[in-house]
């Protein structure tokens, strides 16, 4: 792996997100600001430049970045533009490579951008988090793009995930009939999300103390799981108090502990799991919005972690990392990528779990249902075996010497993913792909991007500028002179700026055709054909220029 102690920095890292998110705690916000928050403190390239959509999106960047780093601020390192300002950036940047938060949303359309502006092909990538959405196929067809080139890569989380995007490209493949020649697709590479096994550790015994009596537990072993306390999402927790029930029959006392993100949506089912439990006797306690203290209590009160995921919206398991960095056995559902992270037998138990082979029916429902009622219907029709779940909590609740063995070996697995490590994997992942030949990456749009100049031409009386005679108006003549100010919109700032108006109202002076003088400005300014028509109309729109 790269050392980053010592080694010359990279070039240029670009991203189009904040990655400080903020909002509830959720794995895909706590992963993408972990992984800046890492990637910042081994600050391996000369510069980090986001583009971002929104005001708010930049502020939550620099307060994350200043958070970490003030001396990239300070430095000048750390630099925030709007997204419409990447055409000129890729044009006159050498990026090393552009990372996204995720996979779907812009990383598909980034190649093209980059195959238009820039000069060098850099690595585009994004990273995995859910993908069972019924629209995702749809979102990654994108990818499929005459720009992309073998420098371009999905960073797959778990194998699972490696597995279902490669699965969904094969599938896209086969049914629309997309040859690679014309339509090549990314390279996928699995690197796992991170934990920061710093600010997570074994509690001591004074810790673990404190916060069993935070929570009022006496000596009953403690199973904590945390995730999304819902019944259609990441997991059904209605097996686990089955389980629970076996396990009190049996004889052996046990606490649940059920905690994580809900939404005001959520409370029925949760008022419902308390009925539920109180019926069997159990003792279970709900506990939704948990904040990062409470979070921390909870991992170190607990005895052992349980998570029966059953859900294909979990595709890497970041809340095992966490407990296993808290030095907790797991039971996990053999499922998704809990399998990667999870050593059964060794730092955990895996109970089986079983998917229908059909899923024709509710294949063709599913784009016609809300998101919450397919997985719900996926998920009921997964099963994670109960016996074997019971018999995995059963050994960790009454052995107290497998829990301290099992957990030592956890927080030793745990140490393998920290933060760290893992922007080491993307700095070499992102070296493997500049070795790679790109080839020679089209520029033709994407069948799926939208050639509004065309589809649109019939909405004005006139398209283009060619035949129509323009010359700069009195209000453009008392600009020109200083005498007078436009109003530029902030979202224009990548067309429109003062120098422009002023070099464009110069050669209006006298009448010229308007595509002569877009031509003109195009060939003097450096400006894109796009470009100068669009500042030729913005100005003719504001009464800069008029008809002669």
């Amino acid at each position: 792996m790269a050392l980053l102690i010592g080694m010359d920095k990279r070039g240029i890292f670009a991203t189009l997100d904040p990655f400080f998110e903020g909002g509830g705690i959720m794995g895909r916000t706590v992963a993408n600001a972990g992984f800046m928050r890492a990637l910042l403190l081994a600050d391996p390239f000369r510069e980090y430049h986001f583009f971002l959509p929104s005001e708010e999106a930049m502020r939550a960047a620099r307060q994350g970045a200043e958070a970490i780093r003030p001396d990239l601020v300070e430095e000048g390192r750390l630099r925030l533009a709007f997204r419409q300002e990447l055409p000129a950036r890729l044009a006159d940047t050498a990026f090393h490579c552009l990372h996204l938060s995720d996979c779907l949303t812009s990383q598909p359309h980034v190649p093209r951008l980059r195959a238009l502006h820039s000069r060098a092909v850099f690595p585009v990538t994004g990273t995995t988090h859910s993908l069972s959405r019924a629209d995702y196929a749809q979102a990654l067809l994108p990818h499929f793009s005459p720009a992309t080139t073998p420098r371009d890569c999905i960073v797959c989380t778990s194998s699972a995930a490696e597995s279902a995007v490669g699965r969904l490209f094969s599938h896209l493949r086969s049914g629309l009939g997309l040859d690679e020649d014309r339509f090549p697709g990314p390279s996928l590479r699995r690197v796992p999300l991170g934990v920061d096994t710093g600010e997570l550790e074994p509690a001591s015994h004074g810790e673990r103390a404190a916060a069993r009596a935070e929570w009022g537990l006496d000596e009953a072993p403690a199973a904590l799981c945390l995730g999304r306390l819902s019944h259609h999402a990441k997991m059904d927790l209605l097996p686990l108090l089955q389980a629970a029930r076996r396990l009190k029959a049996d004889g052996t006392e046990l606490t649940l502990l059920l905690a994580g993100w809900a939404t005001e949506e959520d409370e029925p089912f949760l008022d419902t799991l308390r009925e539920l439990a109180a019926n069997a006797g159990l003792d279970a306690r709900v506990l939704p919005r948990p904040g990062e203290a409470e979070k921390r209590s909870l991992f170190q009160a607990a005895d052992f972690f349980v998570s029966p995921s059953d859900n294909p919206q979990e595709t890497f398991g970041l809340t095992m990392l966490e407990a296993a960095a808290c030095g907790l056995p797991v039971v996990a559902s053999d499922y998704d990528g809990y399998r990667d992270l999870v050593l059964d037998g060794e730092t955990g138990l895996l109970v089986p779990t079983l998917f229908r082979e059909h899923t024709e029916a509710d294949d063709a429902l599913a784009r016609v249902l809300y998101d919450n009622q397919y997985h719900l219907l996926l998920s009921q029709t997964t099963a994670v075996d109960v016996p074997a779940l019971a018999r995995a909590m059963e050994r960790l609740a009454t052995d107290p010497g497998l829990r301290r063995e099992m957990g030592a070996a956890a927080r030793t697995r745990a140490e393998e993913y920290g933060w760290s490590r893992v922007v080491e994997m993307h700095l070499d992942l992102w070296d493997e792909l500049w070795r790679l030949d790109p080839g020679k990456p089209g520029d033709a749009p994407h069948p799926l991007h939208v050639p509004y100049g065309r589809v649109f031409a019939d909405f004005p009386s006139q398209s283009g500028l060619t035949g129509t005679t323009l010359v700069w108006s009195g209000y453009g003549r008392a600009v020109y002179q200083g005498r007078d100010f436009p109003l530029i919109y902030g979202g224009l700032s990548h067309v429109v700026t003062p120098e422009l108006v002023k070099a464009l109202l110069f050669r209006a002076r006298k009448p010229m055709d308007g595509a002569e003088l877009a031509a003109l400005l195009a060939a003097t300014q450096q400006l894109s054909a796009d470009e100068a028509e669009s500042l030729v109309v913005w100005a003719l729109k504001q009464d800069l220029l008029e008809r002669a």
